[in-house]
């Protein structure tokens, strides 16, 4: 394990709380890029080997921070760069109760956030040449969950048309919104 590795978890270790850290309030000097990355299907690696330890990825995943495109895990002293590949999370449980604007869609990361769609915690899309649309989850501090392709099937059974400034546009209805996903003439080719 490399010494910046064990500073970080020293002082995660040290200074663990209930609740997530107040990450966005620290803004300690950048101490260089950490050989850690989190592949697009979730999973967390250190010097290119998986981290197999769940808790050992949840306090990671507690101080992570977004600056712009780059991400970094910080601690009151100290922030390391990390690599995302997509998103940070993965949504790996979605829960649906209700209908239309009314419905409720609560979602768990694989690191165990649990979030409701709604004003905090929108739902954005993006296409993706060959795989379509891709739903993410906003989970918190600009961070987000991209939701699992299993998961992606039965959001999307969820979808209607409606007209959004004039447009056609296929989305999903939930928490008082609706979250475009595409233009309705799009979703055909899909």
């Amino acid at each position: 394990m490399s010494h910046a590795m064990e500073r970080l978890l020293g002082a995660l270790q040290d200074g663990k709380a209930r609740g997530l850290p107040p990450v966005e309030r620290w803004n300690p000097p950048f101490c260089g890029d950490l050989d850690m990355r989190i592949a697009a299907d979730g999973t967390w690696f250190y010097l290119g080997t998986p981290i197999g330890r769940p808790a050992l990825v949840k306090l990671f995943s507690s101080v992570l921070k977004r600056e712009g495109d780059a991400y970094f895990l910080v601690t009151p002293v100290e922030k390391v760069g990390i690599i995302v590949e997509d998103a940070p999370f993965q949504a790996v449980e979605m829960v649906v109760e209700g209908e239309g604007e009314g419905r409720s869609i609560a979602f768990r990361t694989q690191v165990d956030d649990v979030v409701s769609v709604g004003p905090e915690h929108a739902l954005r899309f993006e296409r993706e040449a060959k795989d379509g649309l891709k739903p993410y989850i906003h989970i918190r501090r600009d961070l987000w969950a991209r939701v699992t392709r299993a998961l992606t099937y039965d959001l999307l059974a969820l979808g209607e048309v409606r007209a959004v400034d004039g447009v056609s546009m296929f989305g999903v209805a939930a928490g008082g919104a609706f979250y475009p996903a595409a233009p309705a003439s799009e979703i055909e080719g899909l």
